[in-house]
């Protein structure tokens, strides 16, 4: 693999939201209510193949959870669109996290980084969908954009790992879409099982320009730090280990890291399991997947 130049800060560059590949988003609404989330509403999506050109459905649409720091999108597929043909590909490798998306400022530097590291990225997609407004108590309706690049399908074994830049932020954090009965604030971390984190890692270190570092005395535990939040990998063995889960398949987007502002209140609603002072909670399977909760500010997550 080619080296790409390191980025000098992490100033604008952070986890800004995974996805859930979900065959079923009624049923995965249902789950996540139960959890004391509150959702989006659904939203179909819709995608410019290049600069200028036609805007035509993406054949995708989702519900968010969106968070004061990052969101959860969860995402299903609507029609036969090669997009949806991916969703359902990953789908059938497992209901759960298959995306990952960097929040960036400066796409098409990401975009020139890529290509001279190797990642042949794809050409930078303006993707967008129509999202209902309430503004001084009217009601209406407002477009979201975003500029997104990608690489190939498969070319990040783990998932559709992307960046993403945000052209209408306040159109995506709606102040009444921020508060949640079980005091989630914040996306904190990603967990990635792997069978080797250290490979994983170094090549995520590559992908984003950001250095990596051994998260404990063996190389079972990596970490990936932004300006806001972290990825994790780990391996089969410490993921049974540490949470007695054994993963469905290879790689795995295991879960995330959820940040709240009242713990106890969170723990009150999602009756979690303890662990390492934060609350396990196995998702139901029409989500898929582990999603920890957290006190805010608490230090990343320690597995070895």
């Amino acid at each position: 693999m080619k080296g790409l130049t390191q980025r000098t800060s992490q100033s604008s560059f952070d986890i800004d939201h995974i996805a859930h590949f979900l065959p079923d988003i009624g049923q995965a609404s249902v789950a996540l209510a139960r959890l004391g989330f509150t959702l989006t509403p659904f939203s179909a999506q819709s995608h410019r193949l290049e600069p200028g050109g036609p805007l035509m459905p993406a054949g995708t649409a989702n519900r968010c959870v969106m968070l004061q720091h990052g969101y959860l999108e969860f995402l299903t597929p609507t029609h036969d669109t090669p997009n949806a043909a991916q969703l359902r590909a990953a789908i059938h490798r497992y209901t759960g996290v298959h995306l990952i998306a960097f929040g960036t400022q400066t796409p098409d530097n990401d975009f020139q980084r890529l290509t001279a590291g190797g990642f042949q990225p794809l050409t930078p997609v303006a993707l967008q969908r129509e999202v209902p407004t309430q503004i001084s108590g009217a009601s209406g309706e407002a477009t979201a954009r975003f500029t997104v690049v990608r690489v190939a399908p498969g070319a990040m074994p783990e998932g559709r790992i992307q960046f993403c830049q945000h052209h209408t932020r306040d159109v995506v954090w709606q102040p009444r879409w921020l508060t949640h009965a079980n005091h989630a604030v914040g996306l904190a971390g990603v967990m990635l099982c792997v069978a080797d984190p250290a490979e994983a890692a170094q090549r995520y270190a590559h992908f984003t320009g950001l250095q990596v570092t051994a998260a404990g005395a063996s190389d079972a535990c990596w970490r990936l730090d932004t300006a806001r939040g972290y990825l994790l990998w780990l391996s089969p063995t410490l993921l049974q280990q540490a949470f007695g889960v054994t993963a469905p398949t290879l790689p795995w987007i295991a879960g995330i890291v959820i940040d709240s502002d009242d713990l106890p209140a969170t723990q009150a609603l999602v009756n979690g399991n303890a662990f390492d002072k934060r609350l396990l909670v196995k998702l139901d399977a029409s989500l898929g997947g582990l999603m920890l909760f957290q006190a805010s500010g608490s230090g990343p997550l320690q597995l070895i």
